[in-house]
């Protein structure tokens, strides 16, 4: 590697895991920075993941408390996290680059908009807490099982999406929900990066490069989540991933 792609590297991983610690949406920049230095968007999303779960651990280990006061209420989470991971990881691996490459501007696009839409998306789900019919919870756990499928699959904007399904399943409180949403995400990510590793898809250099810039960005993100108001960081998101995804569907 050429010291400018070290320094890309390192300068992304730092910003994604800065962002995830803020709004979320750090996959936008390393995945980018992957691709721009050559390496197939199959690779450059494993790759990716696998640099980025560590930062997911470190906030799953951070809530220990909230998952052990709700560890019942886990479980059919893990469980939905942990198979979906595997079939997205799955179905990543089945279609390959070839078939990857052209789902990457719509991939990133979804991610976008839902990144932009996020404060209604909450709305949304937190007005239907408390109005919950068996019909609703079980279309709930179905949309937390895809979520799963899609974070095994590419990930950007997981988060958001389990935190307004947890909201339509009935818990409303931040910090559980919160608790909730980061073991379904690591859960699911983590048996992906198994899949991914166990096919030689990963790309190690990159990956301890981002690891390591990330770990420093995620540690400073959190006294910057104090500071910086969390709009002003989504909307640096919103743009990076909007024009990210201009890029792929014109190239």
């Amino acid at each position: 590697m050429s010291l400018l792609e070290i320094t890309l590297l390192a300068v992304t991983g730092f910003a994604a895991g800065l962002v995830n610690a803020v709004a979320g949406g750090g996959t936008f920049f390393t995945f980018a920075a992957m691709v721009a230095f050559g390496m197939p968007t199959l690779n450059a999303n494993a790759t990716s993941a696998v640099a980025l779960v560590p930062g997911s651990l470190a906030s799953t280990i951070a809530y220990a408390g909230e998952t052990r006061k709700n560890w019942r209420r886990a479980v059919p989470f893990m469980l939905l996290g942990l198979f979906g991971g595997i079939a997205g990881g799955y179905l990543l691996i089945r279609i390959g680059d070839e078939g990857f490459r052209p789902l990457v501007p719509w991939l990133l696009g979804i991610a976008t908009l839902t990144f932009a839409f996020s404060g209604r998306i909450r709305a949304l789900s937190a007005g239907l807490d408390g109005h919950h019919s068996a019909a609703m919870r079980i279309v709930a756990y179905a949309l937390m099982g895809l979520v799963g499928i899609y974070g095994g699959f590419f990930g950007a904007g997981m988060g958001i999406m389990l935190l307004a399904t947890l909201s339509i399943i009935g818990i409303g409180e931040f910090h559980t929900a919160n608790a909730l949403k980061n073991i379904v995400a690591t859960v699911a990510q983590s048996v992906a990066v198994v899949l991914f590793v166990a096919n030689g898809l990963v790309f190690w250099k990159e990956a301890v490069i981002v690891t390591v810039a990330g770990i420093a960005g995620g540690y400073l993100g959190v006294m910057a989540a104090r500071r910086v108001p969390e709009r002003i960081v989504r909307s640096i998101v919103v743009t990076v991933g909007a024009i990210l995804t201009a890029v792929f569907f014109f190239k």
